[in-house]
């Protein structure tokens, strides 16, 4: 009889603590609504993932610019709208600079280390078996079959280029499920809407102020200021004397066309009010401003130091 009475007021006050357990008359909250917590707050994003999404970021942006220009191109070879050259001529530069595009941002994404998010490291990873794909195909084309089939030859590249969309999931739809990546996201000025290539980064990456080519950076000087290209032209070291490139080396004038020769590269020079046309045995590029560089293997570059409707004045050099 006494076992089964102390079970029996064991039982009893256990009722009665479970019905205390959901607050009293008054409604005072029970224990467990005390120790209810809200998620926990986002840690900011290393500078290393902030770098690595803004390079990822970048490239997207370089690829959807090339994307649109490639097609705008390929409607300029089909149906050009103002006078210049000819489709054969448009489309041999279009040729000529379409692989070096994509093999640019091809190697930018190389350079981009694991991000330590498996799902951005898969992202990264398509990205680059797309490139992988089409690159051999896009290196095969030569220049010279514009000159048969423009705008066959133009339509047919431009295919490739544009079967570089976005692996799924992309980079917008990876930050919506991961808070890091969406933190890095934020703050990678080269995420931003607007951003275009060639606009400042990340701090530590080239054209931010305190870095080499930009005033401010430490041990650097600010690299001279374009010349004006409504003023005259700067004079050029060996003048017009073409002859002076013969080592790879010289600083030149051209007023129309120039044939050079240098380093052993054979170069017909054609300048417009609006271009400069650099065109050897099996390539044309075509240069639309100061600065334009143009590149010819591994023997020799040329760039354009100053452009008005007088002539250019040409820096040509070995790599």
């Amino acid at each position: 009889m006494f076992t089964r009475g102390r079970v029996a007021m064991v039982a009893a006050g256990l009722v009665l603590a479970v019905g205390g357990c959901g607050g009293g008359a008054d409604g005072e909250a029970g224990a467990s609504d005390k120790g209810t917590a809200g998620p926990a707050p986002v840690r900011p994003p290393s500078k290393e993932l902030v770098r690595w999404v803004g390079g990822l970021c970048a490239s997207t942006t370089t690829i959807e610019d090339l994307r649109k220009d490639s097609a705008a191109d390929l409607r300029e070879i089909r149906n050009p709208q103002e006078p210049g050259p000819s489709a054969e001529l448009r489309a041999m530069s279009y040729l000529s600079g379409t692989p070096n595009a994509v093999e640019s941002v091809d190697r930018d994404l190389r350079e981009l280390s694991r991000s330590g998010i498996p799902a951005a490291d898969r992202l990264l990873a398509a990205w680059l078996k797309k490139l992988a794909a089409v690159l051999p195909e896009l290196v095969e084309v030569s220049p010279a079959a514009a000159m048969d089939d423009a705008e066959g030859s133009a339509a047919g590249v431009d295919k490739l280029v544009q079967s570089l969309t976005p692996p799924e999931p992309d980079l917008p739809e990876l930050t919506k499920k991961d808070p890091r990546l969406a933190a890095a996201h934020e703050r990678a000025k080269q995420c931003a809407a607007g951003w275009q290539p060639g606009e400042p980064g990340e701090p530590g990456e080239p054209g931010e102020p305190g870095q080499s080519g930009e005033p401010g950076g430490a041990g650097e000087s600010a690299d001279p200021p374009a010349p004006d290209p409504t003023g005259p032209l700067p004079e050029a070291a060996d003048g017009k004397n073409t002859d002076a490139c013969s080592d790879g080396v010289c600083e030149v004038l051209v007023t129309s066309t120039a044939h050079i020769t240098a380093n052993g590269v054979s170069v017909h020079v054609t300048v417009a009010d609006e271009s400069v046309t650099f065109r050897t045995a099996g390539t044309v590029m075509q240069l639309g401003g100061v600065g334009g560089e143009a590149g010819f293997g591994d023997e020799l570059k040329a760039i354009v130091v100053a452009h008005n409707q007088d002539g250019a004045v040409l820096k040509f050099s070995t790599p």
